[in-house]
């Protein structure tokens, strides 16, 4: 293993397989799990797992679902033959210029008692999404925890485009839901655990396909609902392991060199990794250091091949002292776990 790799993996791993859990929605089945937010309560660890579901195939034809207007789970098919069908990625299905995802994602809430062994529990829910914005499903939930109340920022998907939603709950099975905070087209919302002088931070990825790119961006709120005092803090690399797109994880980590910051990087051939950088604690719009190379590469066998092999991507850890428990998904289908030292990383980026 390459020193730079500095993620101690489970010899358990994957944790979690599609296989392992039942799909919710009648007459689907489960396609992959993926990168679950991450947090503790009750005194077990608990990830809010992303779930995706489709229908049961049949010859000839490729069938999608959607949450319609009514809130009922609306199946459409297509005709493999017809000549406007286009589903050469995995992913999409294109048809007459309209695209659809190939799966219906939403979060299932899953628990804990040694950090391996994960079970569900039938008093809490699974959590669908809700009205025009999120008819697509959500994706990508991270879990903060802010005075009180858990906080979950996910990318509410829907024909319109892409935004950022929020969730407030503090028993997790009832919901404050707050609409889109973010405009479209925006992914990658994860929270400052704490405010700094005075005020809340949020890193986010705002990207355009005619100007700039998927970069890192910050912005500041008073309430966690309006956000403004926007900054591009981190752009992607020509010819490094994040040239094609960038994305924080899970909430930074405050250490007294700074504020860690665990984020996705990808290639333009889609081979995702794991990379970390520190941001000023007074001022974290500053970027003091970052990795030049992966801190977590697809090794594995397991994270090499799947459903979207060459894939780690992770939007939840928590942490224990100097240890960082992070959940990942592994070839866009299975979770998997790993301990990562916050000394080790921050030593790594102190020579960059």
């Amino acid at each position: 293993m390459r020193k730079t790799d500095l993620a101690y993996r489970s010899e358990l791993n994957p944790l979690i397989k599609p296989q392992d859990l039942a799909p919710m929605i009648p007459g689907m089945e489960i396609a992959c799990i993926f990168n679950p937010g991450v947090f503790r309560f009750n005194n077990k660890t608990c990830l809010l797992l992303r779930v995706a579901e489709r229908p049961i195939q049949t010859d000839g034809e490729i069938s999608t679902i959607i949450r319609n207007a009514n809130g009922q789970f609306e199946k459409i098919t297509f005709r493999k033959s017809d000549p406007d069908l286009d589903a050469k990625d995995p992913r999409v299905i294109r048809y007459k210029g309209q695209d659809y995802l190939t799966t219906l994602s939403y979060q299932r809430l899953l628990f804990s008692d040694d950090n391996i062994h994960f079970y569900e529990d039938i008093n809490y829910p699974p959590i669908f999404g809700e009205g025009q914005l999120e008819s697509f499903g959500i994706e990508d939930c991270r879990v903060s925890y802010i005075d009180g109340k858990f906080n979950l920022t996910y990318s509410a998907i829907s024909p319109v485009a892409v935004g950022i939603g929020l969730m407030q709950t503090t028993d997790w099975q009832h919901f404050d839901r707050k609409g889109l905070i973010f405009p479209p087209h925006n992914k990658d919302c994860a929270f400052f655990e704490e405010k700094i002088n005075g005020t809340h931070y949020a890193l986010h990825r705002p990207s355009c396909h005619e100007l700039g790119g998927n970069y890192i961006w910050i912005a500041q709120s008073p309430d966690l609902v309006h956000w403004g005092q926007h900054k591009c803090i981190a752009l992607t690399r020509p010819g490094m392991w994040d040239e094609a797109r960038i994305g924080a994880g899970a909430s930074p980590i405050k250490t007294p060199e700074g504020w860690l910051v665990i984020y996705h990087g990808a290639t333009y051939d889609n081979r995702y990794c794991l990379g970390a950088m520190l941001l000023d604690l007074n001022d974290p719009s500053v970027v003091l250091s970052r990795s030049i190379h992966p801190i977590m590469e697809p090794l594995e066998p397991y994270e090499k091949t799947g459903f979207f092999g060459e894939v780690i991507f992770s939007n939840g850890h928590y942490l224990e002292r100097d240890t960082i428990h992070l959940y990942y998904g592994a070839s866009d289908e299975i979770i998997c776990y790993a301990r990562m030292s916050v000394t080790e990383i921050v030593n790594n980026l102190k020579g960059n």
